[in-house]
């Protein structure tokens, strides 16, 4: 297994702004980072999305960025593996944790989990490895991960291929 790591950084992160220019192109209007994954995106087999707990939820940054990410790629997200991790002081994983589930659920991927919710707990690096109820369930969530994309694979040699999703219908519920 390989895996590349992707870090947002300190910059800003500009909101999607659904101005719909992704479906003609492919790509973001806003050049950065999302373009970035956009373009290695068919490559992956699955994410695995982290961020700290602010006010019960993931950064307003990642949530920009991942916003725009699978406005952009909803279709080519579909029968990708995804998981969310979290690391907290106290409370609020959660919620962080659902919120970052929905981008996977909502288009159609397989959301890897855990023996309890993928959280780390602690204010630094050194907390978190104290955290070993935490590290046990990351590194359930590796193995599980693992497991996934390997049944993926067998069963993609044995002719089984992901499902063949119909168009969305839209409804406005006005």
């Amino acid at each position: 297994m390989e895996s590349e790591i992707l870090y947002l950084g300190t910059k800003p992160v500009a909101g999607c702004v659904a101005c719909g220019k992704c479906f003609q192109t492919g790509r973001c209007v806003f050049d950065d980072k999302v373009n970035e994954v956009l373009e290695k995106l068919d490559e992956y087999d699955g994410i695995v999305v982290g961020s700290p707990v602010y006010y019960a939820g993931p950064t307003g940054q990642l949530c920009a960025f991942l916003d725009r990410l699978f406005f952009c790629s909803e279709r080519r997200m579909a029968g990708k593996l995804g998981a969310a991790v979290v690391s907290c002081r106290r409370g609020g994983a959660s919620a962080a944790f659902d919120r970052l589930n929905k981008y996977f659920t909502i288009c159609n991927m397989t959301v890897a989990g855990s023996q309890y919710w993928n959280q780390v707990h602690g204010f630094t690096p050194e907390d978190v490895r104290k955290d070993e109820e935490g590290l046990q369930t990351m590194r359930t969530l590796a193995q599980n991960m693992a497991w996934l994309l390997k049944n993926r694979d067998a069963g993609k040699a044995r002719g089984i291929s992901v499902p063949i999703y119909e168009a969305r219908i839209n409804t406005n519920f006005i």
